[in-house]
């Protein structure tokens, strides 16, 4: 297995986040990635090499113009208008404001790209989002040219990211233009399997109308996790992509056999859809002692998730994205590829 890895990923080093009312230090933090690479090389899974770059068109295929354009200079734009903090929204087009009309003001405009108030946007935050894109797309490249799986271990993570959205901790989304670029190099159908456990509504909003990539996603339920407002088992696709977007919300207190049948379940459906390609949002934060979820599964069950995961018996790119029980994050990580690896 290849690993794509850059230790540079921590010019993202944010020092805020709203969270209850407080501003507090990111869950989503650096030191993450150290014991993800700690297990990886004690596991001893693959050879870790640095990402490659390729050109934005990539990621433009995803992402509309002017929201690049937003993350690239949000940054500078926010210090010239003299804020002292790291930029966060405070306001933003609500349902009884509907707008396509772009504020020119930064406190605005930073508004109308994002869809939640936690995630922060600092110095490197742009730098270090199209490094992890590089990552991803490094990884994914390597199953162009025959590898069998491949893990891009990118920070920050993707899959919040919508096509002109960012929140959830996610900038770029790493997923789709993974998906993306499986498609323009001689893949027919992508199957995306978003295991993290809250839901990926940025992948959903990308591919929702869409038949060349199925999008499958286990998630806490929407009602009672973030990001809130998509994630439901009624939201199928809609035009050419119905019935090609797959929901599994679960309640607070899921453990890993309820999961597991739920995961057999996309399986089936990505099998009867034809898929030729898998790409995995691998999201570690469904483990029993992450702080911000509430599902339970245990360290020794994503073993299990990815002997699961090659079941299904296709070439394969794990993209990282959440996980936030820092000292454990590394050796769940290690046992989804380890598994996967075991039985691939």
């Amino acid at each position: 297995m290849k690993i794509v890895f850059s230790p540079d990923h921590v010019n993202h080093n944010t020092k805020t986040e709203l969270s209850g009312g407080q501003l507090v230090t990111p869950y989503e933090c650096a030191s993450r990635m150290d014991y993800v690479s700690q297990a990886l090389q004690q596991y001893q899974l693959g050879d870790v090499v640095a990402p490659r770059a390729f050109p934005r068109s990539h990621v433009e295929k995803i992402h509309s113009h002017d929201y690049l354009e937003f993350l690239d200079n949000c940054w500078q734009q926010w210090q010239a208008a003299g804020m002292q903090g790291e930029a966060m929204p405070s306001v933003w087009p609500s349902r009884s404001m509907p707008s396509t009309h772009i504020p020119k003001n930064i406190d605005g405009k930073i508004g109308y790209y994002a869809l939640a108030a936690e995630t922060a946007i600092s110095a490197n935050t742009a730098q270090s989002a199209w490094l992890a894109a590089d990552i991803a797309l490094t990884a994914t490249d390597y199953i162009v040219q025959g590898e069998a799986c491949a893990f891009a271990q990118a920070r920050p993570p993707g899959h919040h990211a919508s096509k002109d959205q960012y929140g959830g901790y996610c900038f770029i989304n790493n997923a789709a233009v993974a998906a993306q670029y499986l498609l323009d190099n001689g893949y027919q159908k992508v199957a995306l399997m978003d295991v993290d456990f809250h839901h990926g509504n940025g992948t959903q909003a990308i591919f929702y109308d869409r038949d060349d990539v199925f999008f499958s996603s286990i998630h806490g339920d929407p009602f009672d996790a973030f990001p809130h407002f998509l994630g439901h088992a009624e939201e199928i696709g809609e035009g050419e992509g119905i019935g090609y977007n797959l929901n599994h919300p679960l309640p607070p207190g899921t453990p890993y056999s309820t999961w597991a049948t739920k995961l057999d379940e996309s399986l089936v459906a990505f099998r009867s859809y034809g898929a030729d390609v898998l790409v995995v949002s691998l999201g570690l934060d469904t483990f029993e002692h992450d702080p911000i979820s509430f599902f339970k599964i245990k360290t020794e069950e994503y073993l299990q998730m990815g002997q699961q995961l090659a079941s299904l018996g296709l070439p394969t790119v794990f993209i990282m994205e959440g996980g936030y029980a820092v000292e454990d994050i590394g050796y769940n990580t290690a046992n989804v590829l380890k598994g996967f690896l075991q039985q691939a």
